[in-house]
């Protein structure tokens, strides 16, 4: 947790009465060095853990010293749930998690990963980055957690044990893990596929053993988990894009001054670019890597086929509580598919 800062009686009086940033007393200013710890789930190389190791190099640097992140993955601090809750708190100060847990807080970010509403990373960043995302921000404030960026979790793909998943009722009788994303499970059970919700750091060994048959993921994270070693099929659907939000503990960014907050953002804002960027180059490079490796069999979906069996999913969810969202949502990725 943050240390290293002093706050008097009269300071947070002052505080709660001039309020700050997102709440946070303007007066604190920090007695000495920063140190902050960043939690996430991915196994090191992928794209996430590369630019989160960035973001601390990069603090470090820049504050000579005085700012230390460490960098806690692997789910080393317990699942995304489990530092979802550490973050609201204030057990844990930052994390680049998941969509489908923060989506439990702020329901209106699982709809960003409803059925090919996204064709790629570019037109999704362009809803995202915008007045879409900055309402989802809004919403995260309300529940403790600060937003610092969309991190990319990329364009999403099928693999399995069994065979390759061409059709839809190519799914039919397989059970196929799911994060706890709602939008990712209505998905899959429309498609006619069983669903069972595994937390990632125990994915690999649930499909050794046959607890599951087949998972839903980019490339880069089969890649860097190795799951393609016990799921010799990867068929390519592309049936969803995911975030990983990069979310602060409001508690947290309350104990640190305002400079160090601006810093912070900012080098937030260039590891979410290095991350994206990571992402993007990932795909090319691993699809050609899995096409050349005869251990993998890799192959093209139907996708029209999965676009209308997912299509009701889209519909039914115009009909929920965040049905408006929904809704606008839609329109903002038609339109930024158009651009």
């Amino acid at each position: 947790m943050l240390s290293g800062f002093r706050i008097t009686r009269r300071a947070a009086f002052i505080g709660v009465a001039a309020g700050g940033a997102l709440g946070a007393p303007a007066v604190l200013r920090a007695q000495g060095p920063v140190r902050l710890t960043l939690g996430h789930g991915q196994t090191p190389g992928n794209p996430r853990s590369v630019a989160a190791d960035r973001m601390a190099a990069q603090l470090r640097e820049r504050s000579n010293g005085r700012i230390e992140m460490r960098v806690a993955g692997s789910e080393q601090l317990g699942s995304d749930v489990a530092m979802l809750t550490g973050l609201r708190t204030g057990t844990l100060d930052m994390s680049v998690n998941s969509q489908g847990p923060v989506s439990s807080v702020v329901p209106e970010l699982a709809a960003f990963g409803l059925p090919f509403l996204f064709a790629d990373g570019r037109a999704a960043y362009r809803v995202i980055d915008g007045a879409m995302g900055q309402e989802i921000a809004r919403k995260l404030e309300g529940v403790g957690l600060v937003s610092l960026g969309w991190w990319d979790n990329g364009i999403r793909h099928i693999t399995n044990s069994k065979r390759p998943i061409n059709r839809p009722e190519d799914l039919r009788g397989l059970k196929i893990r799911t994060p706890a994303d709602p939008a990712t499970i209505d998905t899959f059970q429309a498609l006619g596929a069983a669903t069972q919700q595994v937390n990632f750091g125990e994915l690999y060994v649930a499909l050794q053993q046959g607890v599951v048959d087949g998972q839903e993921n980019p490339l880069a994270n089969i890649q860097s988990a190795k799951l393609h070693e016990v799921n010799r099929f990867i068929s390519l659907t592309s049936h969803k894009w995911e975030c990983s939000p990069f979310v602060a503990s409001r508690i947290a960014w309350g104990r640190l001054n305002e400079a160090d907050r601006r810093l912070i953002a900012e080098v937030g804002r260039e590891a979410t670019e290095h991350n994206r960027r990571l992402m993007g180059e990932s795909d090319a490079k691993l699809l050609a890597e899995y096409r050349a490796n005869p251990a993998v069999a890799v192959n093209e979906a139907e996708q029209p086929l999965f676009r209308a069996g997912t299509a009701p999913v889209l519909d039914r969810w115009e009909q929920r509580p965040i049905g408006d969202f929904v809704k606008r949502l839609r329109a903002a990725a038609t339109a930024a598919a158009a651009t």
